[in-house]
C-alpha cells in the first residue's frame, strides 16, 4: 500500500525535476518559494577564505575534508595554549610539591627549613635570601591533617589551583601566636574537634604551605630553632600521641620546584587533575583540560597528532607568558609612568579581579613570574606586609645585560619600617641568578651597605663591582639576562603615595 504525497511537497518535487541540470541547488538557495527568507549576507559562510590558518572552502556552507582538518588542528592548538596559561597555577603546585618530595620533604610527615637561607642551587620562583623559609605538602587524600605554626612567622597556605586558604602566624587567625590548624579533606562530613584547632575546609586535597621565620639581629640560627621547637604536621588521627615531624635543611640542596615549559607540563596538569576531586575547579576549567585529553580517572594518552599540536602549544603559549612579563601590554602593570618599575599584583587583587573581570593577562604574568598568594602581598597597608616591584629594562627601556654595569639610586629615606632587598633573577628560570655572591642581591640589613651624605642609597648590578662600593653592590653575569624585584617590608605611606620613587638603573660606560 502506497501513501500519497503531500500536494504541496509533490509540486516542489515536480519544479526540482524540471530544473537545468547542474543549476538545482543554486536555485535551491536562493530561490523565491513560499516562506523564502531575507539572509543577511553576515550569516552566510565564503565558499573560499584565505585566513592564518590555510585556505577555508565550503560547498554551500559544507566545510571540505582539508577545512575541517584545519579547523580541528587549531581548535586543539588553541586550547593547548589557554590550558597552559590557565593551568600554571595548578602545574607550579606540582612542581613545588614534586621537588620538595626530592629534596627529602615527604607531604604529611616533613618540614623544609631553609636554615641558611636559600641560594641559587635550589630553583625557585623569584625567592628571597633575607628570611628563614619554611615550606610543606598536605595531602588530604590520607585524612584530616594538623599543621603546628610556631609564634611569630607569616604566610599563606595555598591550594592545588594557588588559591588562597589562610594566612598562619601574624596575619593569620592565630596572630603571631602560632597554634594549630586543621585541615579537612574536601567532601568529608567530618566534625571538627570543638576546641583547639583553627579549622579550614579547603577544595582540593594538596596544600602547599610556605612562611617565613624572621631573622632578627642577624640571628639565622636561633629563626631556626625557633621553628624546629614548635612546628609539626601530622594526622589528626594521632593528635594524642603525634609521630615525630622529620626537619628538613633545605639550605644548599640542588633541586627544581619550577614548572615545565614544554610537553611534560601537560603531564604535570595531568597531575593534578588526577590528585584533586573532579570539582577542584570551575566547570569551564574542567572542560577546557578535558578537550585535550586531561580527563579525572582517565589516562591521558595523546595520539601522534595531538602530541604534536600540544608540543607546538606549549611553544606558543611559552612564548607569550614570557611576552606578557617581560613585555606587557598592560598600562596598568607600570606603577609609574616615568619609570621602568612594574607590579605583579595589577588592581591591587590577590584574585586578579577588577569588579567582576578576571585579569586574564595579570593572573598569567603573576603566576608564570612567582608563587604564594595572600592578600598580605597584594593589600599591604603602611607599617604592615610587604611591597614588591620588577623591573627588567635599564632607564633607556633596554632589557638588562648581565654583562653591563648600572647603577640605582633610591632617595632617602627608603620608606621601609622593617628592611628592604634587591634581589636579581635569572630570565630563563626566574629563580636565583647564579653568581659567586650567596645572596643574590643586597638589603638594607647588611653591615657593609653605605648610605649617600643626603640619606639615599646607591647600588651597582653588574660583573664586577666598583672600586670601594663592594657592599653596595650586586654580581650579575656576562651573557645572561636578569631581573631585579625591589622588596620593601613594612612599606610606608611615601610609597602608596608615590611621593617616594625609587629610580632606575642606569647604564654606565
Amino acid at each position: 500500500m502506497t501513501c500519497p504525497l503531500p500536494r504541496a511537497i509533490g509540486t516542489l518535487l515536480s519544479a526540482a525535476v524540471a530544473l537545468a541540470p547542474g543549476a538545482g541547488l543554486a536555485e535551491a538557495r536562493t530561490g523565491s518559494g513560499r516562506f523564502q527568507p531575507d539572509v543577511p549576507a553576515k550569516l552566510t559562510t565564503p565558499d573560499s577564505q584565505n585566513t592564518r590558518i590555510g585556505p577555508l572552502r565550503f560547498k554551500d556552507g559544507a566545510p571540505d575534508p582539508a577545512t575541517v582538518e584545519r579547523a580541528y588542528d587549531q581548535l586543539d592548538f588553541s586550547r593547548g595554549i589557554e590550558a597552559f596559561l590557565r593551568g600554571m597555577s595548578a602545574t607550579s603546585v606540582v612542581a613545588a610539591c614534586r621537588g620538595l618530595e626530592q629534596a627529602g620533604v615527604a607531604r604529611n610527615r616533613a618540614i623544609g627549613i631553609a636554615e641558611t637561607l636559600l641560594d641559587a642551587r635550589s630553583l625557585f620562583l623569584t625567592p628571597n635570601t633575607t628570611t628563614v623559609y619554611v615550606m610543606a605538602c598536605l595531602d588530604l587524600r590520607e585524612g584530616p591533617m594538623v599543621l603546628r605554626v610556631p609564634p611569630r612567622v607569616l604566610g599563606p597556605v595555598d591550594d592545588a589551583d594557588f588559591r588562597w586558604v589562610t594566612d598562619v602566624g601574624l596575619t593569620g587567625p592565630d596572630q603571631g601566636r602560632g597554634g594549630d590548624y586543621l585541615f579537612i579533606p574536601p567532601g568529608s562530613s567530618a566534625s571538627a574537634p570543638a576546641t583547639g584547632y583553627h579549622v579550614l575546609r579547603p577544595r582540593t586535597n594538596t596544600l602547599l604551605i610556605f612562611y617565613r621565620a624572621f631573622v632578627e639581629k642577624g640571628d639565622v640560627a636561633a629563626a631556626t630553632a625557633g621553628v624546629k621547637a614548635k612546628a609539626a604536621v601530622f594526622p589528626l588521627a594521632s593528635a594524642a600521641s603525634p609521630p615525630a615531624t622529620a626537619f628538613v635543611n633545605l639550605s644548599g640542596q640542588r633541586f627544581n620546584t619550577i614548572s615545565a615549559n614544554d610537553f611534560s607540563f601537560f603531564e604535570e596538569l595531568n597531575t593534578a587533575v588526577q590528585t584533586e576531586p573532579a570539582d577542584w575547579v570551575d566547570p569551564d576549567t574542567v572542560g577546557l583540560y578535558g578537550a585535550i585529553g586531561i580527563r579525572k580517572g582517565k589516562p591521558f594518552e595523546p595520539d601522534a597528532r595531538m602530541k604534536g599540536i600540544l608540543k607546538e602549544s606549549v611553544a606558543v603559549a611559552n612564548a607569550i607568558a614570557r611576552s606578557n612579563l617581560f613585555a606587557s601590554r598592560d598600562p596598568r602593570t607600570r606603577i609609574y609612568s616615568n619609570r621602568q618599575w612594574l607590579t605583579p599584583f595589577v588592581g591591587g587583587s590577590y584574585q586578579f579581579l577588577d569588579g567582576a573581570e578576571r585579569l586574564l593577562d595579570a593572573r598569567a604574568m603573576f603566576f608564570y613570574y612567582a608563587t604564594g598568594i595572600t592578600p598580605a602581598m597584594s593589600e599591604a597597608r603602611p607599617g604592615s606586609g610587604s611591597a614588591y616591584a620588577g623591573v627588567f629594562r635599564d632607564a633607556r627601556g633596554q632589557y638588562l645585560d648581565g654583562g653591563r654595569t648600572y647603577s640605582i639610586t633610591l632617595p632617602g629615606p627608603v620608606p621601609a619600617k622593617d628592611f628592604w632587598s634587591f634581589t636579581v633573577y635569572d630570565n630563563q628560570t626566574r629563580s636565583l641568578l647564579p653568581t659567586d655572591q650567596k645572596l643574590a642581591g643586597v638589603d638594607s640589613t647588611l653591615p657593609g651597605l653605605r648610605t649617600n651624605p643626603d640619606g639615599s642609597v646607591t647600588v651597582w648590578f653588574g660583573p664586577t663591582a666598583p672600586a670601594g662600593r663592594e657592599g653596595n653592590w650586586v654580581q650579575t653575569l656576562p651573557g645572561r639576562g636578569y631581573n631585579v624585584l625591589l622588596r620593601l617590608y613594612g612599606p610606608l605611606e611615601p610609597w602608596f603615595n608615590q611621593s617616594w620613587r625609587p629610580g632606575d638603573l642606569v647604564p654606565q660606560r
